[in-house]
């Protein structure tokens, strides 16, 4: 359950590279156990705002603040206070699913005793046991898709990023893993994820839809409907996309 108590904060974040501006002028909040949807065609700004924000990237302007972190001057520690998760899961192939456990979790910086017990946790809960020495290449696609989110929230952060994680799966398979989203949302965990599926944009408390840099809207999924007079959101989308 949204909470109110604000996770990200940004405001008036624009980014340049020499005359092109990439993010203009984006403001928004997005709060704790939230399910925040950043939506935008190819070229909108998604990923440049997302590097901000995960602490890879300087921004050339503007108030920004992750998980209560400043971005200009302590990434370090927002990078430590996060997850994330692309949409090519992330996980080393020629390592088992032990092993890219271990890796990760070193990575977030959790001891060797805390690795060793969480690592038996997760394992017994994605029900793995029998996979836990098999190479990830080896394992189905929908396994993987698990245990690479289970990966980036192994450090429990405050909030995870999630860069088009169900790109190239079935929809049986894109379903059991919004499970898992509502189930960490349902933990305080903000879950901030970009997608272009828009029947996954309705799973989300709130979406932002940005266009050339911008962002056009900002609302819950019913309201935006409302108000652009659409029936789902692939029709409000269309409509944001053609103005």
């Amino acid at each position: 359950m949204v909470d109110r108590k604000t996770i990200i904060k940004v405001n008036g974040l624009v980014k340049m590279y020499g005359n092109f501006t990439a993010n203009d002028n984006l403001s928004f909040e997005v709060y704790k156990g939230e399910i925040f949807g950043f939506l935008g065609a190819n070229g909108a700004g998604k990923t440049t705002a997302i590097r901000i924000l995960c602490g890879l990237s300087y921004p050339t302007s503007g108030e920004i603040e992750v998980a209560g972190y400043d971005a200009y001057t302590q990434r370090e520690k927002i990078k430590s206070n996060i997850g994330y998760m692309s949409q090519k899961f992330s996980l080393y192939e020629d390592l088992t699913v032990r092993e890219n456990i271990r890796f990760y979790a070193g990575i977030y910086g959790l001891s060797d005793s805390e690795i060793r017990g969480k690592t038996d946790i997760l394992i017994d809960k994605l029900d793995l046991k029998k996979a836990a020495n098999k190479l990830v290449k080896d394992i189905p696609l929908g396994w993987k898709q698990k245990l690479a989110f289970s990966v980036a929230v192994f450090h429990d952060p405050k909030l995870v990023f999630l860069d088009e994680p169900t790109g190239g799966v079935d929809p049986i398979t894109r379903r059991k893993f919004w499970e898992l989203i509502y189930d960490t949302a349902k933990k305080g965990v903000t879950v901030f994820v970009t997608t272009h599926y828009m029947d996954e944009a309705e799973y989300c408390d709130r979406i932002s839809v940005m266009s050339e840099g911008r962002i056009e809207a900002l609302d819950t999924p019913a309201n935006l409907k409302t108000k652009y007079s659409a029936s789902n959101m692939d029709e409000v989308f269309l409509k944001i996309a053609r103005n």
